[in-house]
């Protein structure tokens, strides 16, 4: 039988908090859990609504395979996804907090390696995400290949989306979100260079403005030197805003320090979004000549 969907409750303030990670070793699969339960404990202390792990935060259990080629390793790594997922879900019913779980590679049903992320909801459902956009790097090294599924996910704090780090940087997923009702965009990412957090943020900060939502991304800091394809990190995590007189001038919420590892807490307002569309400088959504162009999915399955 169908499951009944969640119903998207009314509510105006939404509480975000942030895990800017720091990558350290750890001894076993118990450990790395101990380290996630102390910060949903953290962030569920302050009332938040969601908690937003980054892509790959996993990895350091990567060590333990390190004496395989990459394709071998990253699917040791694979092994721990499902664990990992019950440990996030039940987390998110003792601490009341919807988590997204930011993003680990995971062998589907079809035999293929996906890099896929959890929203793990305080009610005890679950749902996947899958990367779309799969980087040059991890095709090469680990042979993943990128998912099919763009949609959004009902929550009790409204509709939000989820992309992971290198989808943020194609605008149509975030405009074919903006018109399934998304208001706030999750952005689990994982970049070693500034370089690449800067195409990051600059697309994230983007993908706000013009779809008149919040945008949040979550990254991880640090090295990991006994794991391969992992050895520097660099983040900024930040809640970025659309650019009108209602919110921030520089159209950032909040911020992390950068490089350091640290939980960062951030109220939306939903009904200042609903404002803008209406009456704003600008309305981005309204004002497009859909008499000239469209963007849509070619497979709304």
């Amino acid at each position: 039988d169908e499951k009944p969907r969640l119903v998207n409750s009314r509510k105006s303030i939404v509480r975000i908090g942030l895990m800017q990670w720091q990558m350290r070793m750890f001894s076993h699969f118990d450990q790395l859990v101990e380290q996630v339960e102390y910060f949903v404990d953290a962030v569920s202390d302050y009332q938040s609504d969601f908690i937003l792990f980054p892509e790959f935060f996993n990895a350091p259990l990567m060590a333990e395979f390190n004496h395989l080629d990459p394709p071998g390793a990253i699917r040791g790594l694979a092994g721990y996804t499902e664990r990992l997922r019950d440990k996030l879900s039940d987390m998110a019913v003792s601490y009341y907090v919807n988590i997204i779980s930011g993003s680990m590679p995971m062998l589907l049903d079809d035999g293929k390696l996906y890099n896929v992320g959890f929203l793990c909801r305080r009610d005890g459902s679950v749902e996947i995400y899958e990367k779309i956009h799969i980087t040059p790097s991890e095709v090469s090294s680990w042979g993943m290949v990128g998912g099919n599924r763009v949609r959004v996910f009902d929550t009790d704090c409204g509709k939000i989306g989820i992309i992971i780090c290198y989808d943020v940087e194609f605008p149509e997923l975030g405009r074919i979100l903006a018109d399934q009702g998304m208001k706030i965009l999750f952005v689990p990412f994982l970049t070693d260079t500034q370089n690449g957090y800067t195409r990051v943020r600059r697309c994230a900060q983007a993908r706000a403005i013009e779809n008149e939502c919040y945008v949040a991304i979550s990254g991880c800091v640090g090295n990991l030197p006994h794991v391969n394809n992992m050895d520097i990190t660099f983040a900024q995590s930040a809640v970025f805003t659309p650019s009108d007189f209602a919110f921030p001038t520089n159209g950032i919420k909040a911020e992390a320090t950068p490089n350091t590892e640290m939980i960062t807490i951030a109220d939306v307002d939903l009904d200042l979004l609903r404002e803008l569309n209406e009456y704003g400088s600008v309305r981005n959504l309204k004002d497009r000549r859909k008499d000239l162009y469209t963007v849509k999915l070619n497979n709304e399955n």
